[in-house]
């Protein structure tokens, strides 16, 4: 679409370019460095205090959220959004009066960004800003944009400007590779929503969009209500793990590791006992992105999601998933035979392994085995601390310092907020992270990075910096104690910043390609990227300090941690496979030859090998089929190229400055203004070993070595 989304956590998309070195582009001489200033201060010390708070200022400018004047309040977002409005349209009348060249894609460009400004931020404060005000504005902003946006996928006048320069075939080849590409993103987006059919079929054709916008809202939202039991129905024993209201009792998550198997037996079943209404939903939801992908030119979803991605097609998806299913199989047996046995110790009377003991049976071999308690690891583990070993990760492979900034009064939604300066050695401020990392009542529990404003080259030769936030649920710090973090919430961490620094670290000339608005099934490659070096003893001794003896964190304690993620790893995997394979299978051929809860039963007995059981409806909490429609595979396609860069860059030494410029240079650099696929292929970057056969045979020796690198976790 005309407005990039972003990857939130909800995973999310991929980043840009490097200036001042050859072949970037020419971007380099035109970009001015940013200097320094003053008022940065070191990163660490500013995660492990409490905020002291502002100095009462009554006569202090209020700046409006993320320094946007107009957001000081939220009738902000209403003149925010009628300005961007009203700019989009002096910029359709601009474009298609201008004659076809370069001037066509970089005014298509400067429309994008102008709706993106506003949908992206409001996108975020929607659902992460405390106050109602704010997040029921934000979300009018956003319903708003996006139906502009729809109406002009389907405006043919402006359809028509960008047509004249692609069918010029002289004025194409003139193209530099980034142009041409990002003017065929954008003729591709018109595509997918049907400029090519008639006045009527149009319509229908955005009705269609607004329609699954809904419905994908709704969805969302139930995926996270709570269930409910009359109380008397659950033995007395096990009621106090849950909230008691009344005579109900209250269940809002599986419990996975609770130590009692008949409280995670209770909580799985009940949280996933089958919503009529969320069910309807998903199913018109589906039914309805199967009718567009048809109205459009598509026989499935899948083909219409999967177009310009790594996969590219729904076929291969499925064989990549078939293939790797194969690979995993017998490894994935021995976990659960191990995970089984660990059952039949502490609960012989009841063996038989059922689908909500795996995490917490593995969490105990994980303890036993290794003695991994979180608790003696959380001590090493301080916010400031991890913060610090990111800025020395950063330094030592890019370049690239974090600096704190104080924000500017009215520039963030909660006082707990820090807000970084991205900074490199020669090329100055690169853009700015927002740090929302602790926990408040009514945040999303999730771990997301969310795009703000994209960077992009501006006529006057300035660089758009980017901004990003990212989003965790952390504790807060205390006077006495600073934020403690498990290991799990630490490899979390370094895997937000992992998209964050991919936002950062580009100069793509425009927006529509920058941060992470890359293909999905590339767009967890440098977060994946980055939990390889979140589980290295080299780069964990850097900077895993105890809080209050400064003491180092042993090294065997660190090599146990690493050691014990292997645990289970074979059946997680296949988890992953199973979830990705009833994607596919939602967004395959409709009408569906069966139910949606009888397409679960039967792709888990086939992918996962732990039994179904009735009356449980576990589709109806994947939050992920709204955000990864058709995509869910992608964590997996992501992670096996992580693995590939990892062992061909990294794995020698993870602070190979020359290893970290090549990754920076060859993959970050280019966000969505270069097909993945020829990334993964280019030899400079050493994941390619194929020289200079055919086409053909280089993407299936890819293809295969994908898979072989996703079953070797």
């Amino acid at each position: 679409m005309l407005c990039a989304g972003r990857l939130g956590g909800l995973g999310s998309r991929a980043a840009p370019l490097w200036p001042g070195r050859a072949g970037s582009r020419g971007l380099g001489a035109r970009i001015r460095a940013r200097g320094v200033s003053t008022s940065w201060f070191p990163v660490g010390a500013a995660f492990n205090v409490k905020p002291q708070g502002r100095r009462l200022d009554l006569f202090g400018e209020r700046r409006g959220l993320f320094g946007v004047p107009e957001l000081s309040a939220p009738e902000g977002f209403r003149v925010a959004q009628e300005n961007a409005l009203r700019k989009a349209d002096l910029l359709v009348e601009r474009v298609c009066s201008v004659a076809p060249g370069p001037q066509t894609v970089l005014i298509f460009d400067e429309l994008s960004d102008s709706l993106c400004r506003v949908a992206d931020l409001a996108d975020f404060v929607k659902i992460a800003h405390p106050e109602p005000a704010f997040r029921e504005a934000a979300e009018e902003a956003c319903t708003s944009i996006g139906t502009a946006v729809e109406k002009l996928n389907t405006n043919v006048e402006l359809y028509r400007s960008l047509q004249k320069l692609l069918a010029d075939k002289k004025l194409v080849d003139s193209l530099d590779p980034e142009t041409r590409r990002v003017a065929e993103l954008f003729m591709f987006d018109f595509e997918i929503s049907g400029i090519h059919l008639d006045k009527e079929k149009r319509k229908r054709a955005v009705d269609l969009n607004v329609k699954i916008l809904d419905l994908s809202n709704t969805f969302l939202m139930g995926t996270n209500f709570p269930n409910k039991i009359e109380k008397h129905l659950l033995p007395e024993h096990i009621r106090q793990n849950f909230v008691v209201a009344g005579n109900h009792v209250i269940v809002d998550g599986l419990h996975a590791e609770s130590p009692d198997d008949l409280v995670r037996e209770a909580a799985y079943k009940i949280f996933l006992y089958p919503n009529a209404g969320q069910l309807r939903c998903l199913e018109e939801l589906l039914s309805n992105r199967d009718l567009l992908a048809k109205l459009v030119g598509y026989s499935t979803y899948s083909h219409r999601a999967l177009q310009g991605t790594i996969a590219q097609s729904p076929e291969t998806v499925m064989q990549f998933l078939e293939k790797l299913s194969e690979k995993l199989s017998e490894r994935t047996i021995r976990d659960f035979e191990m995970i089984r046995g660990m059952k039949m110790k502490l609960n012989p009377q009841n063996s038989e392994l059922m689908p909500w003991d795996p995490p917490y049976y593995s969490g105990v071999i994980r303890a036993e085995r290794y003695n991994i308690e979180p608790s003696l690891y959380c001590p090493f583990f301080s916010l400031g601390a991890c913060m610090e070993g990111l800025n020395t990760l950063f330094g030592r492979l890019l370049g690239i310092t974090l600096y704190a900034e104080q924000p500017a009064k009215g520039e963030v939604w909660c006082e707990g907020v820090r807000k970084l300066a991205v900074v490199h050695e020669s090329e100055g401020l690169l853009g700015y992270i927002y740090c929302d990392f602790f926990q408040r009542a009514g945040k999303p529990h999730q771990d997301c990075h969310f795009t703000i404003r994209g960077g992009r080259l501006k006529e006057d030769g300035d660089y758009q910096l980017p901004v990003v936030v990212l989003m965790l649920n952390l504790p807060h710090p205390s006077r006495n104690l600073p934020t403690l973090l498990t290991p799990g919430m630490m490899e979390n961490l370094f895997h937000e910043m992992g998209h964050a620094m991919h936002s950062m670290l580009g100069r793509t000339r425009y927006q529509h390609v920058t941060g992470t608005r890359c293909p999905t099934d590339f767009a967890e490659v440098p977060s994946i990227l980055m939990e390889y070096f979140a589980n290295d003893h080299r780069v964990v001794s850097q900077f895993a300090r105890h809080y209050q003896t400064g003491q180092s964190l042993p090294k065997n304690m660190v090599s146990r941690l690493c050691e014990s993620k292997k645990v289970g790893a074979a059946a997680d995997m296949q988890l992953q496979v199973f979830y990705a394979a009833l994607d596919q299978i939602y967004h395959g051929k409709h009408p569906l030859t069966a139910s949606t809860t009888d397409i679960l039963r039967e792709t888990q007995e086939k992918f996962y090998g732990l039994p179904y059981v009735p009356n449980t409806a576990w589709q109806l909490r994947f939050s992920h089929l709204v955000g990864y429609g058709a995509k869910y595979y992608s964590y997996l396609m992501s992670r096996a190229v992580a693995s590939m860069v990892w062992k061909e860059c990294f794995r020698r030494d993870p602070f190979n400055r020359t290893a970290g410029e090549r990754y920076r240079r060859e993959m970050l650099a280019h966000g969505g203004g270069k097909e993945p696929m020829l990334m993964v292929q280019d030899p400079r970057l050493g994941l390619s070993d194929i020289g200079t056969n055919p086409p053909f045979y280089r993407k299936m020796h890819t293809f295969h070595r994908v898979i072989a690198a996703a079953a070797a976790g």
